[in-house]
């Protein structure tokens, strides 16, 4: 099974760098900042040289609150791991376990939208019993306009005890205006930043420690103009030469251009081995001792990391440890520079040793990076190969992306990279593309260019690729010429039928996968057929196969078929107790449990819930019991149980008083459910009212369908008819197109009554509407006051029972236990209490005496005997 892969967090990039430990007090700027932090945001905007990221230090090693960090770079241009990062900076210094709590929906990019991810951060840390804050330095680096985007939602809903700090190069990328307007933003720009004469002062005579006269102060600061880079400059430069009045008075604007002066007043100056050290390290974005002495070929590494720091050349700690370093931004880009240009061999061999180095350290992102700045494109597409999985599977698409963007146009991949590429822009959006990606490997596949044991993996990848295709696009006619040709037994790949597409929803149909709610014909028979395909060829089991069952399952209670939804659903409830898989147990489950309501076996029901509440608490993350308490909840509802309901809510711990956020949407809706109950009207549609535009905004069509239903049940207990009624012409406008069935008639009587109101009103109206008839066609769904009993089939039972039922029951003829039975069937316990109640339900019975007397009495086991069946 392939799940969540848990990424390399660097606690460099989530921790302030380490400063001086004299440093000039810049006591102007911050109370500047300190003051600010009554608003939203502070923006330290300037050039590079200007001390932003040593003020922001400074700032954050004399404030008492807590504060989180992120360290920005290019790679960082990427939705998911940018926000990871954030997460896990506050989870470091501002709100321990933040990163746990987060987890669920973080994993549910980027598939899920952002901006649900940010409405529970922020819902978190309101709740925080400080005033925090949250830096994010270099943020010039970033070009990804979602992120920026995000970043400027963020800003619009942090609350009142959050403040954000924002270093740049340049201008916001996102307007703020507002903010400045309402006095909630604070601007430190360039000017700002400048050093006052008296700072001057103080850097060369306290922290430098540079004997210089008032006039010789003057000089300098005349010259730099009181830019920090520039006084570092001149004093690394004036250490080494003891004549500083000579030296001061030649200081001229062109000396300082920053290329020339540190090339003739630094590194000049160096001695030969520390200047060559610092020229051949200057490739490494950051760097210890080792992955130097890989790149430099030498072992003395660690030495003359040290002696650069002693001389406080333009190189930063990253760590309290001083074991990760980094060169100041403006040093590493003339290094880099000079390199590439004069020495474009040397450039090369440095990058691929770096490569080479990460990724025998296990640090393939930086190994792949290093090996595409060397032009080494077959060590990239190896390492790649190696890493891409990991990747794809953390969501970091546009990181994947980006990579394969930096080969040139015709790269020969492997097969699997060309396959998982092409997955990637199907998931993306970016279909035509997909199509090209699938067509190169099928031309290579019937040239014969793969060796044989790849064939059988590349047609298997393609199968699944194209089914993905298909379910994202729309193009079902392409996916069954293709299928209809899969023809050979292939082996199972796991690396293509093993994802895990649910991390988070307590409905499949909720996710990306089951296509957000959005059921259609086509889309089940295509559903059926890929299972089909799946089960002959050995890949019943897979957890692709598994999900598509769910899906389907689900989709069919939606319909009412009941029958069909109970088999699909007990298909899946073994793989996913065996796998442990809580994205599948835990709705089939739930979709167990509704049949079993819809059957009107309301104890069942609540018994299949308790079962699953006990396994999922011991056998996965916490969140993933919260949906099924919140659906105990509405059983107890069900059976008037308003006390027991309230206790399964009190459990889940949600904050009411708060905006709700599109996570925890199933237990919202268990508890607006609740308070209805509790003639809690008013406070009900808050909520809602709150909810409902997060689920539009998910594009999740089950929340567009479920949330109007609800307001229009609470504006109906209110007496509001008209309200009611439009909510529930909202519903079914949406429900419509995809014949929604059990989602209105779950809610019973009161539903009956609200939708003959609305068929009524509308008749007298207007002649019969598309959505009229609808409505009428849902009423001849709900069971009828009148309706005969049902009839029992040939043999004599009202519903037939299951292959496992009629296992379980010959185990009970045998006299095997519970726990044998469940040790034979791979249950637990609990399960097989479950499943025997529903068989006894169907024989009319409450025991296991009871049921082998009426199986008797109906002939069943001389059926069973005669017919083989086991």
């Amino acid at each position: 099974m392939i799940r969540y892969s848990e990424p390399v967090v660097l606690k460099s990039k989530i921790s302030p760098p380490v400063t001086r430990d004299i440093l000039v007090a810049r006591d102007r700027l911050l109370h500047k900042i300190s003051n600010g932090m009554q608003g939203r945001l502070t923006t330290v905007c300037a050039p590079p040289g200007f001390g932003k990221t040593t003020l922001l230090c400074q700032w954050v090693r004399y404030n008492e609150q807590p504060v989180a960090w992120v360290s920005l770079d290019e790679r960082d241009n990427d939705l998911v791991r940018f926000w990871r990062y954030v997460i896990y900076a506050l989870d470091a210094s501002v709100a321990p376990g933040f990163a746990e709590q987060m987890a669920p929906v973080l994993h549910a990019l980027p598939q899920g939208s952002v901006d649900a991810l940010i409405d529970v951060m922020m819902n978190e840390l309101h709740s925080l019993d400080r005033p925090a804050a949250l830096i994010l330095d270099d943020y010039h680096c970033l070009y990804d306009k979602s992120i920026h985007q995000s970043v400027g939602y963020m800003i619009d809903v942090l609350p009142d005890n959050v403040h954000l700090l924002i270093a740049s190069r340049t201008e916001l990328p996102f307007s703020t205006a507002k903010w400045l307007v309402r006095e909630e933003r604070t601007d430190i720009p360039a000017p700002h930043m400048l050093f006052t004469s008296e700072e001057v002062e103080i850097f060369y005579r306290e922290v430098v420690k540079l004997p210089l006269s008032s006039d010789h102060l003057a000089k300098v600061l005349g010259v730099t103009e009181g830019w920090a880079a520039g006084l570092q400059l001149v004093s690394l430069s004036l250490q080494e030469r003891p004549d500083y009045e000579r030296l001061v008075h030649t200081f001229s604007g062109t000396d300082l251009n920053v290329a020339d002066y540190l090339f003739h007043e630094v590194l000049s100056r160096l001695p030969e081995e520390l200047h060559e050290f610092v020229l051949q390290t200057s490739v490494l974005q950051r760097m210890d001792a080792s992955i130097c002495d890989t790149v430099t070929l030498r072992g003395d590494s660690r030495l003359l990391l040290e002696q650069l720091r002693s001389r406080n050349l333009f190189i930063v700690a990253l760590d309290d440890r001083h074991t990760w370093f980094r060169y100041h931004h403006v040093f590493s880009e003339f290094l880099r520079t000079r390199l590439r240009h004069e020495h474009p061999e040397q450039w090369t061999r440095l990058n691929r040793l770096a490569s080479l180095g990460f990724a025998e350290r296990g640090l393939f992102d930086d190994a792949i990076d290093y090996a595409i700045a060397a032009d080494d494109y077959a060590l990239a597409s190896a390492l790649l190969d190696k890493h891409i999985l990991r990747v794809l599977l953390r969501g970091e698409f546009a990181t994947l992306l980006s990579w394969f963007a930096c080969f040139p146009v015709g790269t020969a991949w492997p097969p699997q990279l060309h396959l998982l590429y092409a997955f990637l822009l199907v998931a993306t959006g970016q279909f035509e593309c997909a199509e090209d990606e699938m067509r190169t490997v099928e031309i290579r596949l019937a040239n014969g260019e793969y060796s044989p044991e790849f064939r059988d993996r590349v047609r298997s990848g393609l199968f699944f690729v194209k089914a993905n295709l298909t379910f994202s696009s729309g193009k079902y006619e392409q996916w069954h010429a293709f299928a209809e040709r899969m023809n050979e037994l292939l082996p199972e790949d796991p690396v293509f039928y093993n994802f895990n597409y649910n991390e988070s929803e307590p409905l499949v149909r909720r996710t990306a996968f089951g296509l957000k709610g959005a059921l259609s014909e086509e889309a089940g028979r295509i559903g059926r057929r890929f299972m089909q395909l799946l089960e002959a060829r050995g890949w019943k089991d897979s957890l692709i196969n598994q999900y598509v069952v769910q899906t389907v399952a689900e989709s069919m209670y939606e319909w009412n078929r009941l029958e069909e939804s109970r088999q699909l659903s007990e298909q899946v409830e073994k793989v996913s107790r065996a796998k442990r898989i809580p994205g599948l147990f835990v709705p089939n489950r739930i979709t167990q449990a509704r049949i079993d309501i819809a059957e009107g076996r309301l104890s069942l029901a609540g018994e299949t819930m308790d079962e699953a509440i006990d396994f999922v608490s011991h056998h996965a993350e916490y969140h993933w019991v919260r949906p099924l308490r919140a659906f105990r909840a509405r059983i107890h509802l069900l059976q008037g149980q308003v006390d027991e309901a309230a206790g399964q809510i009190a459990l889940l711990q949600l904050r009411l008083e708060r905006k709700p956020t599109y996570n925890r949407e199933m237990e919202i809706l268990s508890a607006t459910r609740l308070l209805g109950a509790m003639g809690k009207e008013d406070e009900a549609l808050r909520l809602l009212e709150q909810l409902k535009p997060q689920g539009r905004r998910e594009g999740c069509l089950i929340s567009m369908i479920e949330i109007p239903i609800q307001q229009a049940l609470m504006e109906q207990r209110r007496g509001q008819a008209g309200q009611a009624l439009d909510f529930l012409h909202e519903a079914l406008s949406v429900a419509e197109p995809y014949t929604y069935i059990r989602s209105f008639v779950d809610e019973g009587p009161a539903m009956v009554r609200l939708l003959q109101q609305y068929v009524a009103q509308r008749s007298a109206s207007e002649p019969e509407t598309r959505l009229t008839a609808y409505a009428s066609k849902l009423l001849g769904w709900f069971p009828q006051p009148d309706d005969p009993p049902a009839v029992p089939s040939s043999s004599g039972l009202v519903e037939a029972l299951t292959p496992s039922e009629w296992r379980m029951l010959n185990g009970i003829r045998q006299g095997a236990s519970n726990k044998q039975i469940a040790l034979e069937h791979a249950l637990s316990e609990g399960t097989v209490k479950v499943y025997l109640s529903r068989m006894y339900g169907k024989l009319g019975v409450s025991s296991r005496t009871q049921a082998l007397l009426r199986a008797q009495e109906l002939g069943l086991f001389d059926r069973q005997d005669s017919s083989g069946l086991e």
